[in-house]
């Protein structure tokens, strides 16, 4: 042991490690420690306050954001009946379609369709309109057909601005005709021959005496002229029920601004 302990000390001077110069290699760095130990403090807490400072915010948008996307992701039980109704027009009124185009099922009777659809065109009855009332020479006959031309062009501006408003097309791509565009029947909703042939109808019925196989003849035409613009391709289900509740408006209009025979006598002396 006492020769041992001279070895070792020896071998300590004989160490690199332990001279003066190195000793600071071989002690743990408090200092770098300590920095570092100070360091993660100070960022922990910075982060905690940070964390402290942005949970407000964080929960505002948690908050604010969930009904955000509530509003644009689900909508509402109406948005969607309304949404599968039209989906519903759409599909049915394409399969009605049949007479479209040419190459349609029932391509060959479209020139028949269109004959039937021109019976409900404003045109014809305003002309035919003023020749009876040219012929007329009775005051009840010319009352009546005053205020029928007056029916006809309130008619016809009424359809006008909705379809300007309303600006929807019809379920195919069929240009209108020389008398749609004279009577500014370009779009679809609401459909001006379903109006025309509603209010027609309804004026006849109860104005003109008629039996019964001529009142069932018709409304069975305000029917088939209505459902004619379907076939061709040029409304939809839709327009053609709506055209059928204006044009029974447009009569219940005419039937309270009804011109007296006096008022349809001098309208016509100054015509």
């Amino acid at each position: 042991m006492p020769a041992s302990q001279p070895r070792c000390r020896a071998r300590d001077r004989n160490n690199v490690l332990n001279r003066a110069e190195f000793l600071s290699l071989n002690q743990p760095l408090k200092g770098n420690q300590e920095s570092r130990s100070s360091g993660r403090k100070q960022s922990g807490q910075a982060g905690a306050a940070g964390a402290q400072n942005s949970n407000p915010k964080e929960r505002r948008q948690s908050q604010q954001l969930p009904e955000e996307d509530c509003m644009q992701l689900n909508p509402s039980f109406k948005g969607i009946a309304f949404n599968s109704l039209l989906a519903i027009d759409i599909c049915m009124s394409k399969r009605l379609g049949v007479c479209a185009n040419r190459a349609s099922s029932w391509g060959g009777a479209r020139s028949m369709i269109n004959l039937l659809g021109i019976t409900g065109h404003g045109i014809p009855w305003i002309a035919g309109t003023l020749i009876c009332l040219v012929k007329s020479s009775t005051l009840a006959g010319q009352e009546v057909l005053m205020n029928l031309l007056l029916a006809l062009l309130l008619d016809i501006m009424i359809v006008a601005g909705l379809q300007k408003l309303a600006k929807r097309k019809g379920p195919y791509d069929v240009n209108p005709g020389l008398l749609d565009y004279l009577t500014m029947d370009t779009y679809a909703f609401p459909a001006g021959h379903a109006s025309r042939a509603a209010m027609l109808s309804k004026f006849f019925l109860n104005h003109l005496v008629l039996a019964i196989p001529l009142r069932i003849l018709l409304v069975l035409w305000a029917l088939c002229v209505g459902f004619s613009r379907v076939m061709i391709g040029r409304h939809h289900i839709t327009d053609v029920l709506s055209g059928f509740v204006f044009g029974y408006l447009q009569f219940r209009l005419v039937e309270l601004i009804w011109m007296s025979s006096n008022t349809c006598q001098m309208l016509i002396s100054i015509w």
